[in-house]
């Protein structure tokens, strides 16, 4: 929730309309607030300029609500925009290094909440950072974060369009496939130790757009291990997975040791890459039409 700028005081009035008539310097007097994803209300004396982001999904979030600018810092893998890739490293999203973000002199750290060490993130208000919380859980969030981020950022025009960009090109997609006959998926997010994701996560709610059943979304676990007996016992009709990067696509090869597997006897063995479809930003929806795609070819192969 966007709680918005509150009003100027009487005094801070004041203070801007002496900057208005040039007897003091103008200053930005608007206090933002933005309630958190873990519900806390995130209060800054004006709009942030100097932010560290500790995810590289976060990082990319930033970017696309028009405040690439405003960010000093970020962590490792946070290669998305290329400027991104040129931030000063303040350590990795499961490892920070205190000493390189405090040296930043940050106004906001954005902290990925289910990723980044508690006791250090922890430490983070008690030396004077003001911190928000990112939590993306699915797709609607996304743009949600969005908006909030340029509500922190003060690029609310800019960040407004990319979030109402987002959903409708979410809705465009939910419409296109609403009558597909649907596919039973596995997703493969990582080899060793087999992982997928359950129903609650953003990759299987895209799959759902697409009209792709995910065959583990009852599983407990947002990113459940199981086994490959597990896997074999539901016989997809498609298997999908991102590999290790952007074009390592050797996860799939292990599936072809099993051709009575429907997903291998119909060649429905497909890439993605990664980066499109597990950070939960704008361009999930790239990786989702290349879903869609991988879903259609499957349905042409029945």
């Amino acid at each position: 929730m966007i709680t918005g700028r509150r009003l100027l005081s009487p005094l801070a009035a004041l203070a801007l309309w002496l900057g208005m008539t040039g007897l003091v310097p103008a200053t930005a007097t608007a206090e933002v607030c933005v309630t958190d994803d873990a519900d806390r209300e995130v209060c800054l004396a004006a709009s942030a300029r100097r932010i560290v982001a500790l995810s590289p999904g976060v990082t990319e979030l930033l970017f696309a609500a028009g405040a690439g600018d405003r960010v000093v810092g970020a962590v490792s893998f946070s290669d998305y925009p290329p400027a991104a890739a040129e931030l000063p490293r303040v350590g990795s999203y499961d490892r920070l290094d205190l000493e390189a973000l405090l040296a930043l002199e940050p106004d906001l750290v954005v902290v990925w909440a289910g990723g980044n060490p508690r006791e250090q993130i922890e430490r983070l208000p008690g030396l004077g950072l003001p911190v928000f919380f990112s939590d993306v859980g699915d797709v609607a969030a996304i743009a949600t974060s969005l908006e909030r981020f340029g509500a922190l950022a003060g690029t609310d025009k800019a960040a407004g369009t990319a979030a109402a960009e987002l959903r409708s090109e979410v809705a465009t997609l939910r419409g296109r496939y609403a009558e597909a006959d649907p596919v039973p998926v596995f997703y493969q997010v990582w080899e060793q130790p087999l992982m997928t994701v359950n129903g609650e996560h953003w990759i299987s709610q895209a799959l759902s757009l697409c009209g792709g059943e995910n065959l583990f979304a009852e599983e407990a676990p947002l990113v459940p291990r199981i086994a490959v007996e597990a896997v074999l016992a539901r016989d997809p009709e498609v298997i999908i997975t991102g590999g290790m990067g952007k074009a390592d696509s050797t996860w799939l090869e292990a599936w072809r040791d099993f051709p009575e597997m429907t997903a291998v006897r119909r060649d429905n063995l497909f890439f993605v890459d990664p980066d499109l479809v597990q950070r939960a930003t704008p361009r999930l929806v790239e990786g989702t039409r290349a879903l869609c795609a991988h879903l259609e070819t499957a349905r042409g192969r029945r």
